[in-house]
């Protein structure tokens, strides 16, 4: 049985804290590193990926090749500015696309 990890991508200022979780932080400083290293670790044995919103805007269409995938899923979290609302918005959706209609 396979041992899956959880990992957090994003600047260092807004991913560090999640270290003191336990939690594989990758710091990156550009959407280009994020790109490479959210490709590289989606390959590797992780069930959750948490990407910071900031990032998540210059990697959209990088985000959407796994959405259907059952691992990694890819969850967006508000980095160091604080909430873009992205990650929100892709929650309602996601329970708009499970449950058929709108309950958030």
């Amino acid at each position: 049985m396979a041992s899956y990890r959880i990992a957090v991508l994003g600047d260092k200022d807004s991913i560090l804290g999640f270290r003191a979780l336990g939690l594989d932080t990758y710091p990156v400083d550009t959407a280009e590193q994020a790109r490479v290293t959210l490709h590289r670790i989606a390959r590797e044995n992780y069930a959750v990926i948490y990407l910071t919103e900031t990032l998540a805007v210059e990697l959209e269409a990088d985000i959407a090749r796994y959405k259907d995938d059952l691992t990694p899923a890819v969850i967006l979290i508000p980095g160091k500015e604080g909430s873009l609302g992205i990650g929100m918005n892709n929650i309602k959706t996601a329970v708009e696309r499970a449950v058929g209609a709108d309950i958030l």
